[in-house]
């Protein structure tokens, strides 16, 4: 027996990492979906040429068409993955379409809103026996079993701060570049001290030491689901931060430059320009480098109540990069066609897998990872 995965986006810079790993697997029977049929096609074409184990179909299927839940549910899938950003602005209504026809639901959805809002159809999931995870990408999937694999190496946990650096020279869509414009220059929310204060994305510049293969790092504040999600997940925590930079020095300080102009209302909203920014996004392609670094570091005290941080760190070079953000859903799935999740409803994905399965994955793009623990 095999198992029907849609992959929604199934050609896009995350969709198709999906696919290429997933069409390893004999058990699944996967169909590659996208608004382009040509596109979909070709790609589904290139994954048959290498002779996968796994069985793969192609599909045209636009998830704002007037026709999208009948045309989903011709397909037969069990398990959809909807990979299709940006997720700001975005409703549930595919996940809504999987939980009435009876399908398990995955997303890398990273927009704050969407993944924390996913619990309002825990009950109709749980009617359905449908399993829904939101977030199943870098943050809040693999971050929180980061999280949760290093906070006992802590007596007491204070505060946590995410950071990620992607390479200039890594692989990247539109999808990617509307999703950080949306945010740049706007307020959120963030637990700081032990209260929620205001913060602006793309604001709050630092420079940040990522380790000798990724180098030092600007960063700025993003706003993420593990802001709210954390807060309650650790609690009584006392601050959690996030924040993500460009390598190129230029385009790094220009989002914050446009940040400024957003917070001195002169532009409302840079995401509309997203297309002419991918654009010129290209002419610096050639600069930087294909490496790119995260690091998820924890602080408290240890059992003499003395200061204590530890800090795990992953590295990921010749390109890989984007690969990270698909492993959780990747993961996720495998365990589905396994039979290894039998918990139903709809949640935000926190700690929904250990954090050797993703070693186990990520080895395969020769992704590293460090733990480092410092006291004082």
């Amino acid at each position: 027996m095999t198992t029907r995965i849609t992959v929604l986006g199934g050609y896009g810079n995350f969709g198709k990492r999906i696919c290429e790993t997933l069409a390893a697997d004999p058990d699944v029977a996967l169909i590659v979906a996208g608004r382009s049929g040509e596109i979909a096609h070709r790609f589904a074409d290139e994954l048959l040429a290498a002779g996968p184990p796994a069985s793969i179909e192609c599909a045209e299927i636009d998830i704002n068409g007037p026709h999208f839940s009948e045309e989903l549910a011709r397909l037969g899938p069990e398990i959809v993955v909807h990979t299709c950003g940006p997720f700001q602005g975005q409703d549930h209504h595919v996940a809504t379409t999987c939980i009435d026809m009876g399908s398990h639901y995955l997303d890398l959805a990273d927009d704050r809103r969407f993944v924390c809002d996913i619990v309002k159809l825990d009950a109709h999931a749980k009617q359905n026996d449908v399993l829904l995870v939101s977030g199943a990408s870098t943050v809040p999937g693999l971050s929180s079993v980061v999280v949760d694999a290093l906070r006992a190496k802590l007596h007491r946990l204070d505060a946590i701060d995410i950071a990620i650096a992607p390479g200039n020279r890594a692989e990247r869509g539109k999808a990617t570049v509307r999703s950080i414009l949306s945010g740049v220059g706007h307020r959120f929310a963030r637990w700081r001290h032990e209260q929620w204060t205001d913060a602006f994305g793309w604001m709050n510049v630092r420079r940040a030491d990522f380790g000798d293969t990724v180098g030092r790092r600007w960063l700025a504040n993003v706003d993420v689901p593990d802001l709210e999600l954390f807060a309650s997940r650790y609690a009584p925590i006392r601050s959690v931060s996030f924040q993500a930079g460009l390598e190129i020095s230029l385009l790094h300080l220009t989002l914050w430059a446009m940040a400024l102009l957003t917070r001195a209302h002169l532009v409302q909203s840079w995401a509309k320009y997203a297309n002419a920014v991918f654009s010129l996004s290209k002419l610096f392609a050639p600069f930087g480098t294909d490496v790119g670094g995260m690091f998820v570091r924890l602080s408290g005290v240890d059992t003499e109540n003395a200061p204590k941080h530890v800090q795990w760190s992953l590295t990921a070079e010749n390109g890989v990069g984007p690969y990270v953000p698909a492993l959780s859903a990747i993961i996720l799935c495998r365990k589905l066609v396994k039979g290894e999740l039998s918990h139903r409803g709809a949640l935000p994905c926190l700690g929904m897998y250990g954090l050797d399965e993703f070693s186990e994955l990520a080895e395969q793009w020769n992704i590293r990872q460090t733990v480092e623990t410092l006291d004082g």
